[in-house]
């Protein structure tokens, strides 16, 4: 199971790549292994202002269907349009060719309720 270092996770099991005041989002490792093949990605719409926690997107599996939520609050700037050819990509690669969406943050103090890699692994390791 795979969980990048450079990362900040949720309880929810998203993930956020910052740089600057841009975030990038999608499912973990951990996520996409529990929801099995990814069917159908329903993304957000870019310019769409959320709150941190906020559903944002839906993933339909063969299992189930599960919501994704906003680790942070900001502007929904670009959704990863290759998902609505192949969303396995989230199965395949979830976190490069499978993110989901990129946001600008409005508040970077957010990011200081995420966990680290280190307090996630622990967090699933419980599951």
């Amino acid at each position: 199971m795979s969980i990048p270092e450079d990362l900040k996770y949720t309880v929810s099991h998203e993930w956020i790549r910052v740089q600057d005041n841009t975030g990038i989002v999608g499912i973990t490792d951990y996520a996409q292994d529990k929801l099995g093949d990814v069917v159908f990605v329903e993304l957000p719409k870019a310019g769409t202002e959320v709150e941190a926690n906020g559903e944002v997107a839906v993933i339909e599996s063969v299992k189930t269907a599960a919501d994704v939520y906003t680790p942070v609050s900001g502007k929904i700037t670009k959704v990863n349009n290759l998902l609505d050819k192949d969303p396995s990509f989230i199965n395949s690669d979830p976190y490069n060719k499978g993110w989901i969406f990129e946001i600008q943050i409005k508040d970077m103090s957010e990011l200081d309720k995420l966990m680290d890699a280190m307090v996630y692994q622990n967090k699933i390791s419980e599951d």
